[in-house]
């Protein structure tokens, strides 16, 4: 999944539920989410094919019906969704991504302790003599 399209709100809502719960069938996925979201079976159906038309997820026919999961581990996806916000919303600056953990974000204990790796790799990495 090099660079595939980006997707929308409600598209994201779907894929991310898919990537918890996979493999889903449409019925599946639309007893889950009618409820949840209000959303009509085709609806439902037109959004997931959109995504395995992107490219975001797969479909495979078991036992006469399709069943569809992501095409990428949802970590790699998350990662991809989170790099072309900041390229695109924030155009390539960390900076209001930061200013709004610092003000505004919940952020666990463990969170943080996740945060403070990241940065000590970092750091690690932009050392001079690192590159």
């Amino acid at each position: 999944m090099a660079n595939p399209p980006n997707i929308g709100r409600g598209e994201l809502e779907i894929l991310r539920y898919i990537s918890d719960h996979h493999p889903l069938s449409v019925r599946e996925l639309t007893a889950q989410l009618a409820d949840m979201k209000g959303l009509a079976r085709t609806t439902i159906l037109t959004v997931v094919e959109r995504l395995r038309k992107k490219g975001y997820l797969t479909r495979k026919r078991i036992d006469g019906v399709f069943r569809y999961s992501p095409r990428v581990p949802k970590a790699n996806l998350l990662q991809k969704l989170v790099r072309d916000f900041v390229e695109t919303a924030l155009g390539g600056s960390l900076a209001p991504f930061v200013s709004y953990l610092v003000e505004e974000a919940k952020v666990s204990e463990e969170e943080l302790k996740e945060l403070k790796k990241v940065v000590r790799e970092m750091e690690a990495r932009d050392k001079p003599g690192k590159r």
